[in-house]
């Protein structure tokens, strides 16, 4: 990739109130001007997402975020730690914050974060201005991790393409609201993680960006915790023991690494899903690390739609 030329044609889309999708280490975006109301309402209208579920606001650095946020003592050591990366951190909004209020879904708290991935970095320098940049697929499908997932929804949109995403899942989500650090959505940064920068153990799962519980689904139905496979279903194995099965398979992680597992989970999902199955069985993940954002995700995958 061309960067430079890709990415000064992409900050001229955004600039003209258009939508551009973009790498992050966690999944693609689905980028606009954050302090555009059109610009956001056009990120609702692409996801067919409901107007009440608010928006992360990507920025270049900390201190950017700082400026749109009242951040706590606290607020600040976590973006100071683990900034940039895969983490959001939702705050007050600051009084003087251009960010358009749709992308707060009308509420006085603003989502924040600084992605890890130079073209995404590289992409809100260039266009002047906050982004907007909920994955990148129409809302309840699978998140993408490649540009190719991200052609497959949306053909007529400019795709800056950096490749596979590292970590493969969306963003911790952490709130500030109340006083108290509260986990509203497991993801790339893991709870553990966060308890040992902010000395708790114990966090309240609360609604979140990206909360909604029919999430992240396939058009295959999903059953979780499969143990064997039953005819007509794809496997989505995890580990080196995986049931006897002559179908349609992807393993997560042959050596059981959740690390390697959230890297390629939406990636595997895509695959079996072109498949064209009926279900696809999912085997069980281990609850720590990484493996509770994995299984927020296939959760939502497989509830009722």
């Amino acid at each position: 990739m061309r960067q430079g030329m890709d990415i000064a044609a992409a900050a001229a889309e955004i600039k003209a109130g258009r939508l551009v999708a973009f790498p992050t280490e966690t999944v693609y975006g689905l980028g606009a001007d954050a302090t555009s109301g059109v610009g956001v309402a056009r990120v609702y209208e692409a996801k067919a997402r409901p107007q009440f579920n608010p928006l992360i606001t990507h920025v270049a650095s900390a201190d950017e975020a700082f400026n749109l946020g009242d951040f706590s003592q606290d607020a600040k050591a976590l973006a100071h730690r683990f900034w940039p990366g895969p983490l959001t951190i939702v705050v007050p909004r600051a009084a003087s914050c251009p960010v358009a209020m749709l992308a707060s879904a009308g509420l006085s708290s603003i989502a924040l974060r600084v992605p890890a991935h130079e073209v995404a970095l590289e992409l809100i320098r260039a266009s002047g201005v906050p982004l907007v940049a909920p994955s990148a697929n129409p809302s309840g499908r699978i998140s993408p991790t490649r540009a190719e997932h991200v052609r497959g929804y949306f053909p007529q949109l400019t795709v800056l393409d950096g490749g596979a995403c590292a970590v493969g899942v969306e963003s911790t989500v952490v709130s500030f609201l109340d006083g108290t650090a509260r986990l509203l959505r497991p993801g790339g940064l893991s709870r553990e993680a966060l308890g040992i920068a902010l000395g708790e153990s114990n966090s309240e799962i609360l609604h979140a960006p990206g909360g909604l519980l029919s999430h992240y689904a396939p058009n295959a139905a999903v059953r979780l915790n499969a143990t064997h496979v039953e005819p007509g279903e794809a496997l989505l194995a995890f580990g080196p023991h995986v049931p006897a099965h002559s179908g349609p398979m992807r393993n997560l992680s042959p050596s059981g690494d959740l690390a390697e597992a959230a890297a390629c989970l939406f990636e595997n999902l895509h695959a079996l899903d072109a498949e064209k199955v009926a279900r696809i069985a999912v085997m069980p993940i281990p609850l720590h690390g990484l493996g509770e954002a994995i299984h927020d995700r296939l959760t939502r995958a497989a509830a009722p739609r």
